[in-house]
């Protein structure tokens, strides 16, 4: 019996070569991504589920609320200084780690590189249990100068990974010493959430190594630290989670903030984050929407394949009336010709996934590559994470939805009629509007996606070319490493010396630079106002605007001739030396947002203005700034973040980690090289790290616009997709209106006329899909937009656009048809039948 169905299955596709084909290939595309997208899907979710007690280990994350608008964003950063109360208030939590991700400068062979580098507390390898090569977790990070290098690492610098016991020099905040290897990680799985993703190097903490810095330990409002750690069996997040509040308000102090008592972290809470949630959480490197869009966006390309399928079964369904009739009159049962027909759709589905196997496997090493370096997503079939299952389950449910409509629906007719009418085929009433209302939903889907690809690139395309509020063009970025002391003596004799170097405009030092993710905020008072406002307080040198190019709106620039505009303040400043500082007060610049929000009216009101801040702690008295300029805002990070209300104040000697150099010259990498020369020749011990201000913007958007890529991808394949659908139905119209379009050309319609009449049948559908996909995407996108702070208007001319382009496809799809039967000799069809 099966072998007869099969038999017949195959003779049944053999016959209609053309259908079967569309059916199949568009079968095949629709499951080939599927399956790319599932396997997407399925990495993004997996992310350091590969962890032992994945389930148990956590990481602490900050989560700040804004004052004014009351949004909440989180953050992998923590203060160092909340570890000891966690520990203490939560017995729950069995093992805490700090980490403070840091930079050190290698010191090889005379020659001087920065490297990444986590100062841990000896526990680390106890709370993430990432796999060893060499040497023991337990023990590794047990004595003081120890550390651990990952295998990538070890084979960089010594060519090797058994490296025990080898001793490299290291550089950081002006301090030289030699730390020896005691351990090598293994292979670290790519999808590991991006702060141990990046772990080149984990060192023992040691205080001494923070002997400048001892406050960040005790400080609430000093972010440093990432913290990880481990429940006991039993204990959810959820539980700790609960009970935050609480813990924040008995242990989180009290400081005098320009005269205002007010809690530390006042606009700061604190979350336990399971470790496998951190890369689709609020602060991880991805974002759950943009998964579930995807998974949407594989669920709707699969149902278009079906559509087709059913729109194609229940189109040519009419044609095999008489052969249902007569198996009907020869004893077949109903029950019979339901399997022979699902047995088709099977056969039908299992070609298509075949193919779709070949395609998914021919295309994961592009999707990997295009993607991001480091994603390694695989494909195999059997075991854990194995895709034949997935693939036996797709193939029966496309097949069963695809066929049992189908299949229902030819069982419908009844013999006696059929034979009776000496037809070869049938037509139930309203399977053609069944059919219409497919092609509509298709069509919508393929309208709805091409419209989100046009705005996400547009945005993209803004984000990389609007005005940001100062010149990209021609502007290098230098990144002094080391110590603040150590980055502070030399920073200024190196901006001396590249100041002078052929073809550089101008140069300045900066705390701020293009993208760096540093933020450095401090609470200033507005005489009148009762509570501070938070804003960025960031140092730059005189030069730093005509550098950047930034417009100053009014007022005038820092400079050397005016004593109040050096902020400068003496290291280990004595009592005496500090109120005379505070009682001279300094000048300040602030960006046009600052005084918004400070409330200090427009640009030219905001000038003389006074401001108070508490630069020497909360029991010192504040420093009072005066406003001598108010210059235009610069977004110096993304369009999803901006950069807030700037304070800038000249500080010789405050931590400006930035060098910028605004640079003339048609060969940027000849400036690049000159200031290299002239670096080392000055500070050798310290890596030139130097990077030009459009490179770093286009690494900004580099994801999103893969992410855009792929998107424009999938709709494509959608909008082929609905076209193979079209282009059979059109087939299968013009074959079932031969003998009426006969008759109208002898009764004297012209070609035109029959091509207009075919064109505008499925045309109206396409006009129908508009309707619903214009609504549908103008809110998903309205959404999308209103994540970034800068960012393009919603206008009609990407529905509009959309809507053209499908109707021009569904045109162009179903002309060849409409052409060739509207010059067919009507004799030919007269005789039809």
């Amino acid at each position: 019996m099966w072998r007869n169905y099969l038999t017949v299955g195959v003779r049944a596709l053999a016959k209609s070569r053309t259908f079967a084909f569309i059916n199949i290939f568009g079968l095949a595309i629709g499951l080939a991504a599927c399956l790319l997208l599932s396997l997407y899907v399925r990495y993004e979710t997996s992310y350091d589920s590969w962890l032992p007690q994945a389930e148990q280990t956590f990481q602490v994350q900050t989560v700040y609320t804004d004052r004014d608008t009351g949004e909440k964003s989180s953050q992998h950063w923590n203060p160092a200084a909340i570890s000891d109360s966690l520990k203490k208030d939560f017995p729950q939590i069995s093992n805490l780690a700090r980490v403070i991700p840091t930079e050190g400068v290698l010191l090889r062979e005379g020659e001087a590189s920065s490297i990444p580098m986590w100062i841990a507390d000896p526990n680390l390898f106890a709370v993430l249990e990432v796999p060893f090569l060499h040497g023991d977790p337990a023990t590794a990070l047990s004595r003081g100068r120890s550390l651990v290098l990952s295998e990538g690492e070890a084979v960089r610098l010594f060519g090797r990974t058994d490296v025990l016991g080898e001793v490299l020099t290291i550089a950081r905040e002006g301090t030289t010493a030699d730390w020896q290897v005691t351990g090598v990680l293994g292979k670290i799985p790519a999808n590991t959430h991006i702060g141990l993703a990046s772990l080149k190097m984990a060192a023992r903490f040691d205080a001494a190594d923070f002997a400048e810095n001892q406050e960040m330990f005790t400080n609430w409002n000093w972010v440093s630290a990432f913290i990880y750690g481990r429940l006991q069996p039993g204990v959810s997040t959820a539980v700790i989670n609960d009970q935050m509040d609480a813990w924040e308000k008995r242990n989180a102090p009290v400081n005098m903030v320009n005269g205002i008592p007010r809690p530390a972290g006042a606009n700061a809470d604190w979350k336990l984050v399971p470790v496998h949630e951190i890369h689709l959480g609020d602060a991880g490197g991805n974002d759950r929407q943009t998964i579930a869009t995807f998974s949407i966006i594989a669920a709707l390309i699969l149902a278009m394949a079906c559509v087709n399928f059913v729109n194609l079964a229940t189109a040519r369904a009419g044609g095999r009336a008489r052969e249902v009739a007569l198996r009907k009159v020869l004893g077949a049962t109903r029950r019979q010709l339901v399997v022979q027909f699902l047995t088709e759709s099977l056969l039908l589905t299992l070609a298509a996934m075949v193919i779709a196997l070949a395609v998914a496997e021919l295309s994961l090493p592009v999707l990997n590559r295009f993607l991001q370096a480091e994603m390694d997503m695989h494909m195999h079939y059997l075991g854990e994470g194995g895709i034949l299952g997935l693939a036996i389950c797709l193939v029966l449910i496309v097949g069963a939805i695809g066929g049992l409509y189908p299949a229902f629906y030819l069982t419908r007719f009844q013999p006696a009629e059929t034979l009776k009418a000496n037809r070869s085929t049938s037509e139930t009433a309203g399977s053609g509007r069944i059919r219409n209302l497919l092609v509509v939903v298709q069509f919508a889907i393929s309208i709805g996606l091409i419209i989100c690809t046009v705005i996400v690139y547009s945005q993209t395309i803004f984000a990389r070319t609007f005005d940001p509020g100062y010149r990209r063009d021609g502007l290098l970025q230098l990144t002094l490493s080391g110590g603040s002391r150590e980055v502070s003596e030399v920073g200024q004799r190196l901006l001396s010396s590249i100041q002078k170097i052929e073809s550089v405009q101008s140069a300045a030092l900066t705390s701020i630079g293009i993208n760096t993710g540093t933020t450095i905020n401090s609470h200033f008072n507005v005489p009148g106002r009762a509570e501070p406002f938070t804003v960025g307080s960031y140092v730059v040198t005189p030069e730093y605007f005509d550098t950047m190019e930034i417009e100053l709106l009014a007022g005038r620039k820092l400079g050397t001739a005016e004593a109040k505009d050096d902020a400068t303040t003496p290291r280990d400043m004595s009592d005496e030396e500090a109120n005379a500082f505070i009682a001279r007060g300094t000048n300040v610049v602030i960006s046009k947002q600052a005084a918004k929000e400070m409330e200090l009216g427009d640009p030219a009101s905001a000038v003389g203005r006074q401001l108070m801040a508490s630069w020497f702690g909360p029991d010192a008295p504040p420093v009072p700034l005066t406003v001598v300029g108010v210059a235009a805002d610069a977004d110096l990070r993304t369009v999803r973040r901006e950069t807030g209300p700037i304070v800038y104040r000249y500080d010789r000697d405050g931590g400006a980690y930035y060098l910028m150099v605004r640079y003339n010259d048609p060969r940027p990498v000849a400036v690049r090289d000159r200031i290299e020369r002239a670096w080392k020749e000055i500070a050798p011990t310290m890596p030139f790290d130097a990077e030009f201000a459009e490179d770093r913007v286009a690494a900004i958007y580099e994801a999103d616009e893969q992410r855009g890529t792929i998107f424009a991808g999938f709709a494509f394949l959608a909008v082929i997709i609905a076209c193979l659908g079209l282009f059979g139905l059109a087939a299968f119209t013009a074959e079932r209106r031969t003998k009426e379009i006969g008759i109208r050309k002898v009764l004297g319609a012209r070609a035109r006329d029959i091509v207009r009449l075919l064109t505008w049948q499925f045309s109206k559908p396409v006009l129908v899909a508009n309707i619903i996909a214009w609504p549908v995407a103008w809110w998903m996108m309205r959404d999308w937009l209103n994540e970034f702070e800068t960012r393009i208007d919603l206008t009609p001319l990407p529905f509009a656009a959309a809507g053209l382009l499908a109707l021009a496809i569904a045109v162009a799809t179903i002309a060849s048809h409409a052409l060739r039967v509207a010059r067919a000799n009507p004799i030919h069809a007269l005789r039809y039948e």
